[in-house]
């Protein structure tokens, strides 16, 4: 079990599961205190933060930029928001069902099967998605 600096993906951002944890470990990797194991999955494509950063229209590196740039969290929705999507009440129910999901039966699956492997997890059958492994890692209980 670990201890990082950032929010569960499970907290929401301008409505939005992952949206506040993705700007937390940017900023953690900016200032050199991101643990070493969230680097190789860090802005993937593949990943919860391509993943969102699709579907809400705008690339990863620009949300970066403003990061570097110093804006808080708000003003980085709001800029988001103003250069790609700004997801309605539906749209954003969409984002967190898929979100909440990820790697339940789908094509992160084996991903995450190897992450259990790695964790000594692997029997854990209540552990079915990146949310609930993440929030395992990190010692949150899921239920908030």
């Amino acid at each position: 079990m670990i201890d990082p600096p950032f929010r569960s993906p499970r907290s929401t951002l301008g409505g939005l599961n992952h949206f506040g944890r993705m700007l937390d470990k940017i900023r953690c990797e900016i200032e050199g205190t991101l643990p070493e194991e969230y680097r190789p999955n860090l802005g993937l494509s593949v990943g919860l933060d391509g993943h969102l950063c699709g579907f809400l229209g705008v690339d990863y590196s620009r949300v970066r930029e403003k990061v570097i740039e110093g804006l808080g969290d708000e003003e980085i929705v709001e800029w988001v928001f103003e250069s790609g999507l700004r997801p309605n009440a539906f749209q954003r129910r969409i984002w967190n069902g898929f979100s909440e999901k990820f790697a339940w039966r789908d094509r992160a699956t084996p991903f995450l099967e190897q992450v259990k492997k790695e964790d000594g997890m692997e029997n854990r059958d209540d552990i079915q998605t990146v949310f609930d492994s993440i929030d395992e890692r990190e010692g949150r209980n899921r239920d908030h």
